[in-house]
């Protein structure tokens, strides 16, 4: 009788330590794996409003990946030409306009506190003009997207090739803040290539080889 109690309490806690095992292996990833990676950044650029809600294409702003290795990051010059004339949501503005008219003054310029932090970073006072004695600094981006050295993605021939930003950024256009969408493992990398080599991209086909040294070279 005692033998079978024991052999029960060892079985439960077999069972047990299974299980927790196999909760625990639910969540590892491979070497490099950083999917889900959402650094916060020195200023919330909102990709949900820029790409999605005004619809901004890509490569507006990140202007390299049709013609280099790297899509690149966004200077501050890019910023400027739309934020030197917009510093705040619509509506604020429009509530501020409202009751300027109202009470017969002119309208003042409202800067939300992220912007601020860019005209910070520039340098730049409340007429856009660069503050005597300070020096304009570069925005500290957190890179989000950092495949090995041993790997080369080249965004010239993706983009060339009619690859969508979201097959490897994932719905970008819906993130307040960009995450790793996908793995970019090593494995996955191979599994589009052969996807694409079989069915082509857009409708035309495409030559994506899995030869080693297209990603290690």
């Amino acid at each position: 009788m005692q033998q079978r109690i024991i052999t029960v309490i060892l079985l439960i806690g077999l069972c047990l330590g299974l299980s927790l095992l196999a909760s625990a292996m639910a969540t590892w990833r491979m070497p490099d794996n950083q999917q889900g990676y959402a650094p916060e950044q020195p200023i919330a650029y909102s990709h949900r409003l820029h790409a999605g809600d005004l619809q901004i294409d890509c490569q507006f702003c990140h202007s390299a990946a049709s013609s280099s290795r790297h899509a690149g990051i966004p200077s501050s010059d890019a910023c400027m030409k739309c934020h030197r004339y917009v510093t705040a949501p619509f509506d604020q503005m429009q509530h501020e306009m409202r009751m300027a008219d109202e009470e017969g003054r002119k309208a003042k310029t409202i800067v939300s506190p992220e912007l601020q932090k860019l005209y910070d970073y520039l340098a730049l006072d409340e007429n856009f003009e660069q503050i005597q004695g300070a020096e304009p600094k570069a925005i500290p981006w957190v890179r989000v997207h950092n495949l090995p050295d041993f790997a080369c993605f080249n965004h010239q021939a993706h983009v060339g090739a009619g690859v969508a930003c979201q097959t490897c950024h994932g719905p970008v256009e819906s993130m307040e803040r960009v995450r790793q969408y996908a793995t970019l493992s090593m494995g996955w990398c191979v599994n589009c290539h052969r996807d694409a080599a079989h069915d082509g991209i857009d409708g035309h086909a495409v030559d994506a080889t899995t030869d080693c040294s297209v990603c290690h070279h």
